[in-house]
């Protein structure tokens, strides 16, 4: 497996998986790279739709230089701060998991808000910690919430100061499920709606049908599985608090 920075060429590689809609695991396999260097490096350039690789060529040489200007020359080097290794760590970690996010279908900028306040140490973050967290504008931020919320991935509470506070609980992926099978049970009724409408006779029918039972299946295993997934989290919570105290 290569080491070492990324090329200009790697880079052209990366926009062309990124223009025929692959996946950042498979773009990493044609590449032989880790999947979080692909990960990493598109989302510091602007994110699946916006990623340019002779920008972000010449943005990673920028960076370089800085770092090197940065750095005395006479000087011995230090030894890396174990505060700031971990600070590194924890943000590269975030890219990662906004990437994932990204992947998972969630617009870049409402991914990079989610993965943000799943890291939050305090658990919640006004808009304006945020924007400051992920150096994008006031507006950028509340379009993102507001999305987020209108599809239930984040909560709001009221902080000091009347500011609002957004949070992501505990039950967020149990609700993040839940509304999958609910457009799910949505589609089968619609598929059911269709063999009506053409006839039993009709073999678009019968491919509506089939779409259904296999969609109603997925829907009930949805359900199924969210549900078991709320006891074993309650279970799990009401342990740690068990020990806790």
């Amino acid at each position: 497996m290569p080491g070492g920075r990324l090329t200009q060429q790697e880079r052209r590689r990366i926009a062309l998986g990124l223009a025929d809609g692959l996946a950042y695991a498979e773009i990493a396999r044609r590449l032989d790279r880790p999947a979080s260097t692909v990960t990493r490096e598109v989302m510091r350039n602007g994110g699946p739709t916006a990623y340019r690789a002779d920008l972000a060529h010449r943005a990673t040489e920028r960076r370089a230089r800085r770092r090197r200007q940065a750095t005395p020359q006479r000087t011995q080097a230090r030894p890396p701060v174990p505060g700031r290794e971990r600070e590194e760590a924890v943000r590269e970690y975030e890219e990662t998991f906004t990437g994932v996010l990204v992947a998972t279908g969630l617009p870049a900028m409402m991914a990079r808000v989610m993965a943000g306040l799943t890291l939050a140490e305090a658990g919640s973050l006004t808009a304006a910690e945020l924007a400051r967290h992920l150096q994008v504008s006031p507006a950028s931020v509340s379009k993102a919430v507001a999305f987020l919320d209108s599809h239930g991935l984040i909560g709001r509470e009221r902080g000091e100061r009347r500011h609002e506070r957004y949070t992501v609980d505990d039950e967020v992926w149990f609700r993040t499920i839940t509304a999958t099978a609910r457009s799910t049970a949505q589609l089968v009724e619609t598929a059911r709606q269709g063999v009506g409408v053409l006839g039993a006779h009709s073999r678009a029918a019968a491919r509506l049908e089939d779409i259904a039972r296999v969609l109603d299946f997925v829907t009930e295993s949805l359900n199924r599985t969210a549900m078991e997934a709320r006891e074993i989290l309650r279970t799990h919570a009401g342990t740690t608090s068990d020990v806790t105290t």
